[in-house]
């Protein structure tokens, strides 16, 4: 089954340079010019009304916490495409849509809630996972992102360090 693509552009698209990339690139990557959603979009929305669809999602060089919105979702990361040395496009598909085409043994992008230690991080940049990317939330915890080989390894180490595990949200 193909996937027909979307692109989620949120800022202006008039005489964007890595908006027409892009789109180029999607177009090259499927052979189908994607549809565009611009302006502000509720990803889990967008794949409930288009299950079988892949948003690619434009991640620039200056976004940190651009993932927060996929947690508690059923959509994954399945690839990742560098269109400029600003902007990157993450790939996002519904989980059951992913896992008919899921790839093991890749690296997995795995978010987990801790409360900042040392020796917490020390473990995870240890070969089990390396962190990616960090958002801080209201209640004063941490939602980390981390890229790993071992979803098992992940969780076992987290539980291991009183540490709360939200699940795995994304593979690329």
């Amino acid at each position: 089954m193909k996937q027909f693509p979307i692109l989620y552009w949120p800022r202006k698209t008039n005489a964007d340079p890595d908006y027409q990339l892009a789109r180029k690139v999607i177009n090259t990557t499927t052979g189908v010019m994607p549809d565009v959603v611009t302006g502000d979009a509720d990803l889990m929305d967008v794949l409930a009304k288009n299950p079988d669809a892949s948003i690619y999602y434009p991640v620039f060089c200056e976004s940190t916490g651009w993932w927060g919105e996929l947690l508690g979702g059923n959509a994954i990361v399945t690839d990742k495409l560098i269109i400029s040395p600003e902007c990157q496009l993450m790939v996002i598909e519904s989980e059951q849509t992913a896992s008919k085409s899921a790839r093991g043994g890749k690296n997995q992008l795995l978010a987990a809630e801790i409360y900042p230690a040392s020796g917490f991080f020390k473990k995870m940049n240890s070969g089990i996972a390396t962190v990616a990317d960090m958002l801080a939330t209201d209640a004063g915890t941490i939602l980390a992102l981390f890229t790993g080989h071992s979803q098992s390894q992940f969780i076992n180490i987290l539980e291991s360090t009183g540490n709360s595990y939200l699940g795995c949200i994304g593979r690329y």
